[in-house]
């Protein structure tokens, strides 16, 4: 992955080799300025002494994991990649535990709150926390990617699915629905909604084909909650029957197909509510937004042969992605949404009564809780090098948390390398 560089009055210039980046550390031209994403400053040049080449920044927004690509116009290669993960099930959950802790508290008539639901009004475009949390991601990581490359557009999917030409796929004379797209979309939708497997055998990582669980002889259409993914052999056995003849020795899997053809993706949901904000977002800051569709995505990956993961498809998001896509080397820097903290005050235990006090401080020995150390603890069952990020406490024992384990350890053999700044990382 291509390291960002800054000029002397931090303006973006052309992101470099990691071997460049160094060579330039050694010589005291360069400084370090961030770790992540990994950023340097040139300390001899301005914007005006160099040749900067246009940017693309490729969003391929989802639900639970947003895929950032960092293109270059000119060449296609993809010069950086960030995996963003989101906590909008955390905040629901969240929301959802402290509804119930007040409604506990009104029936007891403990701590207690009159509802507002009379005098709360909601402006149009309002969207729920745990949908607005996702948008807010995206919006701050294109805001900093700009400040640290030389970025001349967006692209971005509008929508996950084409549910137009998936409700009417037998649709003909416009040459939109007959293109080179045609049939992309509705399959990767069942994709997603199937999870990959066969409906009938649960088989998984065999070539799938679309199966019409009321067969088309039999008065069966082309829409979506018709359609499920099959195995050869369980499409060739089942034939037009019915399904109910078919999985006469089976009703619960009967029960489970029937209901789960007629469920929407709540993730495909999800993206659907938050794309037109997400898209106004974007516009505001006054670069050209180009739009495109999963389909779009999944037909430029297949064309230039790319294994799928959320930042490959973030990088063939749009008509603008190149013949060819120069992804060599990348290694996405993982991102996990975490929050600033707490603003409750008051902590409750499980049964809605107070126990704790949030403290009013928010750093201690110069740490606060989120931040990003290196640990070097020389003795003791914990001894040996670490990164990770620590929760603090008001005394000299703050708690080490690691991807697999935590741990107290002393501030004194903690050095901090990234500020909290509501994120976690994992290069």
């Amino acid at each position: 992955m291509r390291v960002f560089v800054l000029d002397k009055n931090l303006q973006p210039l052309d992101p470099c080799h990691p071997a460049r980046a160094r060579e330039l550390m050694n010589k005291g031209r360069a400084a370090l300025f961030k770790r992540y994403p990994f950023t340097i400053v040139l300390q001899d040049r301005s914007v005006e002494e160099s040749v900067t080449h246009p940017h693309r920044i490729k969003i391929d927004p989802g639900s639970k994991v947003t895929g950032i690509a960092v293109v270059t116009e000119e060449t296609g290669r993809v010069t950086s990649a960030l995996l963003i993960s989101h906590r909008g099930q955390q905040i629901k959950n969240a929301l959802e535990s402290r509804r119930a802790l007040r409604r506990g508290r009104r029936n007891r008539k403990t701590r207690y709150r009159q509802p507002r639901f009379s005098h709360r009004t909601r402006k149009p475009g309002w969207l729920a926390p745990s949908l607005f949390s996702r948008i807010a991601n995206i919006e701050t990581w294109v805001r900093r990617i700009r400040k640290l490359c030389p970025i001349t557009a967006i692209s971005t999917e509008l929508v996950r699915f084409d549910f137009q030409q998936m409700e009417n796929p037998e649709i003909s004379g416009v040459e939109y629905q007959r293109g080179e797209l045609y049939g992309f979309e509705v399959k990767e939708y069942l994709l997603q909604k199937w999870k990959r497997k066969c409906a009938y055998c649960g088989i998984e990582d065999v070539p799938f084909e679309i199966e019409h669980i009321i067969a088309k002889s039999k008065g069966g259409s082309n829409r979506v909650s018709n359609l499920c993914l099959s195995c050869h052999s369980c499409n060739q056995a089942k034939g037009n029957q019915d399904i109910r003849d078919f999985l006469k020795g089976k009703p619960d899997l009967q029960l489970r197909i029937l209901s789960q053809a007629k469920t929407p993706l709540k993730d495909a949901a999800a993206v659907n509510a938050t794309r037109w904000k997400l898209y106004r977002k974007l516009q505001l800051t006054g670069l050209p937004v180009e739009v495109s569709s999963g389909g779009r995505t999944k037909f430029n990956r297949t064309k230039c042969g790319i294994e799928k993961t959320h930042w490959t498809d973030a990088a063939c998001v749009g008509a603008s992605t190149p013949e060819k896509l120069l992804i060599n080397g990348i290694k996405p820097l993982t991102i996990k949404a975490k929050g600033h903290g707490i603003r409750q005050r008051c902590r409750p235990d499980k049964y809605g009564f107070p126990k704790a006090h949030a403290p009013s401080a928010k750093f201690f020995m110069g740490f606060t809780t989120g931040d990003m150390v290196k640990a070097n603890i020389p003795t003791g069952k914990f001894a040996g090098k670490y990164v990770g990020r620590i929760a603090i406490r008001f005394r000299p024992k703050f708690v080490l948390q690691l991807p697999t384990q935590k741990f107290d350890v002393h501030p004194k053999y903690l050095k901090t390398i990234h500020h909290s700044d509501g994120y976690e990382y994992q290069s």
